[in-house]
């Protein structure tokens, strides 16, 4: 088989991945605050570009990995329905900081690009980006922007969310198990969530209920967003 034959079958794009992941988790045990996530797609990226191979060609293999986001989205479930009991104990708690979390990061980003002079296409594209990539991407197309910048500011937001989020918490005093996992899954959503739950089962259960509350609050609040926008 030639390269180019090679090139060609969804084995490049899955042997790929799993080579960069693999040396991304080595490098993660000496630099604990990279992101193995950060690491690898920065070689998966660096190793396309020095070697001239277009990207449809990973994603011939890299789209079977997509596959595997929806059982593992449904798998935040089981820590969930584990803590179902302290979830429902602080219900009004948590979800005033999901409501304020999302109206904060809607804000901040529209009037950052405001500031900045950005259009509104842009502001559409990037107000959407704290919540969970599928319904970032269906908000940001439905409201007029551009689904694929907003799933670039939508990985980089979970990805330095993981790696400074829980630093930049215990900075200003945060260490609640609770406030925690409001504050990483409703700004950092599911990268941000996989990254507390291996410190602790309760603040990742918080997190991925505050992820997909962050998601459903934050389409609900764009309905008026549009209007204004548009």
């Amino acid at each position: 088989m030639s390269l180019h034959d090679f090139l060609q079958q969804p084995m490049f794009g899955l042997a790929l991945s799993v080579i960069a992941y693999a040396i991304a988790l080595r490098l993660n045990q000496q630099w604990k605050w990279l992101h193995p996530l950060f690491i690898s797609s920065g070689l998966i990226i660096g190793f396309m570009l020095c070697a001239h191979i277009p990207y449809e060609s990973y994603r011939l293999g890299g789209d079977f990995l997509v596959l595997l986001l929806g059982p593992a989205t449904v798998a935040l479930g089981i820590p969930i329905y584990k803590n179902a009991r302290r979830i429902r104990s602080s219900l009004v708690a948590i979800m005033s900081g999901i409501t304020i979390g999302s109206i904060a990061a809607l804000l901040l980003s529209g009037v950052l690009v405001w500031s900045l002079g950005g259009t509104a296409e842009l502001m559409v594209t990037m107000m959407p980006k704290s919540v969970t990539s599928p319904i970032a991407l269906e908000i940001s197309r439905k409201a007029g922007g551009i689904p694929e910048l907003t799933a670039v500011l939508t990985v980089l937001t979970g990805l330095f969310g993981s790696m400074f989020g829980r630093s930049l918490l215990r900075l200003v005093g945060v260490r609640d198990d609770i406030s925690i996992g409001v504050a990483m899954g409703t700004s950092s959503h599911g990268i941000g969530t996989a990254r507390v739950i291996r410190d602790s089962e309760l603040q990742g259960s918080i997190s991925g209920f505050s992820m997909g509350a962050a998601a459903i609050i934050t389409s609900l609040l764009f309905i008026p967003l549009y209007s204004w926008l548009h």
